[in-house]
């Protein structure tokens, strides 16, 4: 059931260095490489730049548009993509709904500062009742509108969509903006544009969209279920073997920050979507 030729779609690599490692990874295994069109979705001229110097420029395909990707199944990978998308906040007082604006007047001070909102006017556009039991709502048009077009494709040409991110699983949201300034959390005000500024997905309201958008499935679970059920302990002792006890230290203090529950093992979320009736659940099951 192998198909003669498949798309694997990176979006936002980053510094590309994921992308370097799957590469690696596939030249071991170069009937899989043979079949694999390698592509990545990158709006950042200086990061699409990083990439194309860390990378074989020949075996990948920058892309602006995934709309214009080969008709053939897509593997999308969306590692910390979505938690970098742009959001609307909106916030209940009484029962009136707010929406946080920015003040830029003085981008030195930049300030947060409320307009009425008509709710049940934004939830006929998004076509969801968004409201029901918050108080508090985060939510993306743009992280939205990226995932109603990626299942599309999947809905047509078989595939799916790996999303791993920060993220949580309750239905009740809340505030998640946070900035992070040389590797500390700072103020999301200062220092713009100088900043990374994420938020946390709320995967229950991802289940929500994905539901809504019909005849795909959803797989979720954590990051350390995902990694333990794929066989990180076993390929952990196998890298280790006659290693220095120094360099065995070392693999122990990576894999424990990657499944640990109280490193990036219950933090980062893993959700696969597919097309209803297809079967695949491996790292899932």
């Amino acid at each position: 059931g192998t198909p003669k030729k498949i798309n694997l779609v990176e979006l936002g690599a980053g510094n590309g260095e994921m992308m370097r490692i799957l590469l690696e990874t596939f030249k071991k295994f170069p009937v899989f490489l043979k079949t694999c069109n390698v592509l990545i979705h990158e709006k950042s001229p200086k990061l699409k730049k990083i990439q194309k110097n860390k990378l074989d420029k020949e075996s990948v395909t920058w892309i602006s548009d995934l709309k214009k990707i080969k008709r053939f199944p897509t593997i999308f990978i969306a590692n910390e993509f979505f938690d970098a998308m742009a959001i609307k906040q909106f916030i209940k007082k009484k029962d009136l709904w707010f929406e946080r604006y920015v003040s830029f007047k003085n981008e030195k001070k930049a300030f947060f500062y409320e307009k009425s909102f008509k709710m049940k006017k934004f939830e006929k556009e998004i076509n969801y009742n968004i409201s029901k039991d918050q108080k508090f709502i985060e939510y993306s048009l743009v992280g939205a509108n990226y995932l109603k077009n990626i299942t599309e494709i999947v809905k047509k040409n078989n595939g799916g969509l790996l999303i791993i991110d920060y993220g949580y699983m309750k239905k009740k949201m809340k505030d998640t903006l946070k900035s992070i300034s040389n590797h500390k959390h700072s103020n999301v005000l200062e220092n713009i544009g100088k900043s990374d500024i994420t938020h946390n997905i709320n995967f229950f309201l991802f289940k929500k969209i994905i539901n809504q958008l019909g005849g795909l499935k959803d797989l979720t679970t954590t990051q350390g279920s995902f990694l333990v059920k794929l066989g990180i302990k076993n390929r952990a002792e196998i890298i280790s073997q006659n290693q220095s006890f120094s360099k065995k230290v070392d693999i122990y203090f990576r894999l424990t920050k990657l499944i640990d529950k109280k490193e990036m093992g219950s933090l980062f979320k893993v959700m696969f979507v597919k097309k209803k009736g297809d079967k695949y659940n491996l790292g899932f099951n």
